[in-house]
């Protein structure tokens, strides 16, 4: 008993192909590295945040609770 062979319906094309990307995609990176940039030429505007007692006891006992 022979099997069918299938044959394709059409070859594929040649042409180029069309994507296209949203303006966010790449307006986001070119933002963040710009953002970056800019904090290292100018370290001066990059403050440390300061942290706030009760937020920084709670991430000291989550991290005391994942050691265990």
């Amino acid at each position: 008993m022979s099997a069918r062979t299938h044959t394709r319906p059409h070859p594929a094309t040649t042409g180029g192909v069309d994507i296209r990307l949203p303006w966010w995609a790449l307006a986001l990176p070119a933002l963040a590295f710009v953002a970056l940039l800019t904090l290292i030429l100018n370290p001066s505007d990059a403050h440390a945040a300061t942290g706030d007692p009760a937020i920084t006891q709670l991430f000291e006992r989550v991290q005391q609770l994942l050691a265990r």
